[in-house]
This record gives structure tokens, C-alpha cells and sequence, in this order.
């Protein structure tokens, strides 16, 4: 399987993990304490297979910075956080430092 897909599944099941923190209420939630527990193991999974692929600065950066984008993004959805303009920015600038990472990365 390519090592970006596997490092995609890795990022999305952290942010299904994540996403389930709060309707866990603090793991007092049978179902989304058992999705949140089963994501972040699958996500850690697959982590460890791409980054015996990639580089580990890749790995991380894209899994860390993305996995913050998506989590801000989707909590602003479905948990209607409010997104400031700084915030907005600061996550653009995330995504531009992992772009930048994956571009320009030692080979």
C-alpha cells in the first residue's frame, strides 16, 4: 500500500479518536470511549508501518499538523467552536508548513 495512503488512514483515525473526547464525558460513555480507544490504536498502527517508509520528520509533521487542522475544522461543524481569524490563520500556516515539509524533504 503507498506510505501516504497508510499515513492518511493514520491521521484520520487519530481524528476519530479525537473527535470522540467530548462524547466520551470523560470515558463515563461506553460506545465512544471504545470508538475513541480503538482509533487512536488503529492510527498508532499505521504510524508505526509508514514510518518505516518515510522519514519521521514527515510522518509526524504531516500526521501532528493535519490531525490539528482537521480537528479544528470539524469541531467548528459538529461542536460549533468558534474560529477567529487568527486561528484561521495560524491553521493555514500548519498546513503550509507541512506542504512545505513534504515539498522540500530530504531524500
Amino acid at each position: 500500500m503507498n506510505a501516504y495512503l497508510i499515513l492518511v488512514l493514520a491521521i484520520t483515525f487519530e481524528v476519530i479518536g479525537t473527535m470522540m473526547l467530548p462524547l466520551s464525558q470523560n470515558f463515563t460513555k461506553a460506545v465512544p470511549t471504545i470508538i475513541l480507544m480503538l482509533s487512536y490504536i488503529v492510527s498508532f498502527y499505521f504510524l508505526a508501518i509508514v514510518s518505516q517508509k518515510l522519514p519521521l520528520p514527515i510522518v509526524y509533521s504531516s500526521w501532528a499538523g493535519l490531525g490539528v487542522f482537521s480537528i479544528a475544522v470539524l469541531s467548528y461543524i459538529y461542536y460549533k467552536q468558534p474560529l477567529n481569524w487568527q486561528t484561521i490563520t495560524g491553521l493555514f500556516l500548519i498546513v503550509i508548513g507541512v506542504v512545505l515539509v513534504n515539498v522540500y524533504k530530504a531524500n
